[in-house]
């Protein structure tokens, strides 16, 4: 990990509880978006692998890792909508208040990234939620002032899997792309730091198992904490 100079962090799973916030956000923005109409809502819930009683997602779900973009022709579909980027907007600002709502951090990230920045590493997020929806938690979770770029499936460098997030980040940072970590919880999070030849390393924190395809990253950890000991040795105090 020696190599590493710069941190690129996905959201979801990797610094945000993709269930506890998402997973609740979620059948509050199906219920809206439905106008309120139950079967509507149900065929939302089928085709999203979502399960309302327990409030999450399966791992097969597209939302784990997709934009809406990518989601938001299945919900058309249901909603009997054309597929355009007015549908997409609704959908981004539904989930953004719900989100907010129910925004429920990993741990303590604030801290354990105050820590690498500190540390001299320049840091970022690049996620495929929105970027004014990213930087809106962040700063309700304190990592604002800690952050050097926040890139969205939006900001104009394409979405994960695509190499366009991190390579963005490498070139506002002025370092190699190979001396950039992405850290996330996703295959879309390994294939983009591999298409851009960056530092792959997977967190266990998020609602899917990334156990399967750890081989292929550089390194696999449980979650970001992990990842600031790694780098930086145990934080004062510690045990």
């Amino acid at each position: 990990m020696n190599t590493i100079r710069a941190i690129l962090f996905d959201k979801d799973g990797t610094l945000v509880d993709f269930d506890r916030t998402w997973g609740r956000a979620a059948g509050a923005v199906m219920h809206r978006i439905a106008g309120g109409d139950p079967a509507r809502r149900q065929r939302l819930e089928e085709v999203s692998h979502y399960l309302p009683d327990e409030q999450r997602f399966l791992a097969s779900s597209p939302l784990l890792a997709g934009s809406s973009g990518q989601y938001g022709p299945l919900w058309a579909e249901v909603l009997g909508r054309p597929v355009t980027e007015e549908l997409f907007s609704e959908i981004n600002r539904l989930f953004g208040e719900e989100g907010r709502r129910f925004l429920t951090p990993i741990g303590n990230p604030a801290d354990t990234l105050g820590r690498l920045s500190a540390g001299g590493l320049p840091l970022g997020i690049g996620t495929n939620d929105t970027e004014a929806n990213a930087r809106l938690q962040a700063e309700l979770l304190g990592l604002a002032p800690l952050l050097s770029g926040v890139y969205g499936y939006d900001s104009g460098h394409g979405a994960k899997p695509g190499p366009g997030m991190v390579e963005a980040f490498a070139r506002d940072m002025g370092l190699p792309v190979e001396t950039v970590a992405l850290v996330g919880d996703t295959r879309h999070d390994l294939l983009a730091a591999r298409a851009a030849g960056a530092i792959a390393v997977l967190v266990r924190s998020g609602p899917g198992p990334v156990d399967a395809f750890a081989d292929e990253a550089d390194f696999i950890l449980d979650d970001v904490e992990e990842l600031a000991a790694r780098l930086l040795g145990a934080p004062a105090g510690a045990a």
